[in-house]
């Protein structure tokens, strides 16, 4: 019966729909005797592309470091590791599998997910069980 009219998050960030609204109403609200300066609107115009151009570089960035943690985190599959419990006691054990489902990939370690970030050192596992160094022979 009772219906809530849904409540308008406002943006927190301003884009290029916002801007070029800004621009078209400092312009239809200008003073005809004095209209906006050319060089200012070419300047606000390269200000509206260059944000443009860096919120696409920053979702590339986002897109790559979320690519790097992922690869990293599938070359720990096989190796032995130390993490960071949550009680901030250190954990070893070896790498079984990865999940790529939430922002940070999850590691597998004898049974117990390990964020990545929590990884602090790695090691060969079958160089860690022989007790060798990799690359070097007797």
């Amino acid at each position: 019966m009772y219906s809530t009219a849904p409540v308008r998050a406002p943006k927190q960030t301003l884009d290029s729909e916002a801007f070029m609204s800004l621009l078209v109403t400092q312009l239809r609200n200008q003073d005809p005797s004095s209209p906006m300066d050319t060089n200012q609107m070419i300047s606000q115009t390269t200000q509206l592309a260059m944000m443009e151009k860096l919120a696409a570089l920053s979702t590339t960035a986002d897109e790559n470091f979320s690519l790097q943690m992922r690869v990293a985190a599938a070359a720990l599959v096989g190796q032995d590791v130390t993490f960071t419990r949550a009680d901030g006691t250190v954990g070893t054990g070896t790498a079984s599998s990865v999940s790529y489902a939430g922002a940070v990939p999850q590691v597998t370690v004898d049974g117990t997910l390990v964020a990545l970030d929590l990884v602090t050192g790695v090691t060969s596992g079958a160089s860690a069980a022989a007790g060798t160094t990799p690359g070097l022979s007797a």
